[in-house]
Parts: structure tokens; C-alpha cells; sequence
């Protein structure tokens, strides 16, 4: 059975990379060499290189989950907007999407890429005064490249997403009330077909909740929860915890093998090197 000694490369301890923040988010690795990540509380989002300060890039309307289309451009849910954004290449936003339906968007938290283009996100409903609200419940949904938006499925409080290497199967984190990963077998489309608990993640204890995920490429599911990141194995069973120094929200794989472990950890940001690369952003794959 695997323990996390397996799946560590280093185990001496975590690398603070940048401090200073009031609550990090949204990690993702950029192939040109370094992770952009966002300060959820300022609205800020940030780039860094490691080894290196991190600068402003620009500031959102509580920019929270990102990912890169199959162009590379940087997809960003903004939360105290209500909408997706998409930032050109040449650095310009432009609104991807705050409606769906002609209702308007809860607060859309994260949102991740398949290799077809889809875009799927989550818009959880708890944090919107109910007056506010256009959909009463949170959802999880999937936007095609020709800019269609079509429900997947609705989820008490959805959260951080991943997929399975073979795209197969969708991930969802819930938030509130009882925590748990949902596993959600969706069909070429990105239709939900059936769905089931993957893992229990409720515990004793309260710094951190099931939030932001990655898979590897074993098809390990990490997900951050209380006391740290939980490892999982495909079959969901748990492999262990990576108990971190602060609360953490969300990772991601990066550097150039896609062996450096990203933790955006409330104030700070962090890494860890792992013997296994993440999955990469399907992006990656079409630099050649």
C-alpha cells in the first residue's frame, strides 16, 4: 500500500516562496517558467518565477480558480464579479461569461480545461445573499470553445475541479456541510452519466475545507482539506495527508518536469517537490 514517503521526493519540508497575502488562490502553472496565482481578498493577481519576487499582473473582481484555454489564454473565475474572464494574449480582459440561461452567474470559483476545449466550472450559491440570487442552487457547468454554457450537474457547494488522465471522469470538490469528492463519469460531450462519492473527507477539525484539486499521472487525486493536502488513490482510497504550515486552498503542479508541488496556503505561498508530474493543462501539449 502507498504512503506518502512513495510519493514525496523531498521530505525535508516546504519552500515559502512569497508572503505577504491575505488569503491565495487559484495556482497554475505557465510553461514559459513560472505560476500565476491570485490574493482572493485584494483581487489581485500575481506571477512568479521561482526563486524570484512575485510581481502584479493585474488586479479582478475577486479573481479566485484559473486555467488556460488551448490557446493559452490565462481563463480566470472572478467571483466578487460574477463571471469568467479571459485575458488575451496581447493582455486585454475580456468577459467570457456571467450569464447563463439569461441568469446571472452565483460566484464562480474554479475552472479547469479539456483537451477538446471545454471549460468546466464550478458556481457555488452559499456565499450570495439569497435576494441576489438568479439560481438558487450551486452548479456545476461546461462551456464549449463555440461558447455554449450547458449544466452538468448541481452539487450543494462545488468547489475545486480535476479530471482523470483519460477525461473520463470529473472530480468535484464539496465545500460545506458534509465534505466529500464527488466522481462524476461524463460522456464525450461532457454530459454527466452517472456519479458517486469518491472520497469522505469530513474530519475533526477545522482549518481547511475540500477546495482546490490536481491529478497526477498515476491518476492520484491531491486535494486540499483540514490540516493539509489529502492524497488519494485512483480508487479513491487514502494514501495520506500533507499537513501544511497554514491553511491551504488550492495547488498545482509545475516547474519543467510538472514535479513542483504549488500550495497557496492563506498568507503565503509554498512548494514541494513529488516523485510523480501532474497532469499537465492540456495546452501544454500543442507548444510542441
Amino acid at each position: 500500500m502507498e504512503t506518502l514517503t512513495d510519493i514525496l521526493e523531498d521530505t525535508s519540508g516546504f519552500e515559502k516562496i512569497a508572503r505577504g497575502f491575505v488569503f491565495t488562490e487559484g495556482p497554475v502553472w505557465h510553461p514559459d517558467g513560472f505560476f500565476y496565482f491570485v490574493d482572493v481578498r485584494t483581487s489581485e493577481l500575481f506571477s512568479i518565477e521561482l526563486g524570484k519576487p512575485h510581481r502584479l499582473v493585474r488586479t479582478t473582481g475577486g479573481g479566485n480558480g484559473t486555467t488556460f484555454d488551448m490557446q493559452g489564454r490565462l481563463i480566470n473565475c472572478e467571483g466578487d464579479s460574477r463571471r469568467l474572464t479571459r485575458t488575451e494574449l496581447d493582455g486585454t480582459v475580456t468577459i467570457l461569461l456571467d450569464k447563463q440561461d439569461g441568469k446571472r452567474l452565483n460566484r464562480p470559483n474554479d475552472v479547469i480545461c479539456r483537451s477538446d476545449g471545454t471549460l468546466f466550472f464550478t458556481d457555488p450559491a452559499l456565499r450570495v445573499p439569497v435576494q441576489n440570487r438568479d439560481v438558487g442552487e450551486g452548479a456545476v457547468y461546461r462551456l464549449t470553445p463555440d461558447g455554449v454554457c450547458t449544466l452538468v450537474c448541481w452539487v450543494e457547494y462545488p468547489n475545486g475541479l480535476a479530471l482523470s488522465p483519460d477525461e473520463k471522469t470529473l472530480y468535484i470538490a464539496n465545500t460545506r456541510w458534509t465534505q466529500y469528492i464527488h466522481a462524476v463519469e461524463i460522456d464525450a460531450a461532457g454530459a454527466m452519466v452517472r456519479r458517486r462519492i469518491f472520497a469522505d473527507m469530513s474530519i475533526d477539525a477545522t482549518n481547511g475545507v475540500p477546495d482546490g484539486m490536481k491529478v497526477d499521472t498515476a491518476g492520484r487525486v491531491y486535494c486540499t482539506g483540514a490540516t493539509g493536502v489529502w492524497v488519494f488513490g485512483p480508487d479513491g482510497s487514502k494514501i495520506g495527508i500533507i499537513e501544511t504550515p497554514e491553511v491551504c486552498a488550492n495547488i498545482a503542479f509545475g516547474g519543467d518536469d510538472l514535479r513542483t508541488l504549488m500550495f497557496t496556503a492563506s498568507t503565503s505561498v509554498y512548494t514541494l517537490r513529488v516523485a510523480t508530474p501532474g497532469m499537465p493543462v492540456p495546452w501544454y501539449k500543442t507548444r510542441g
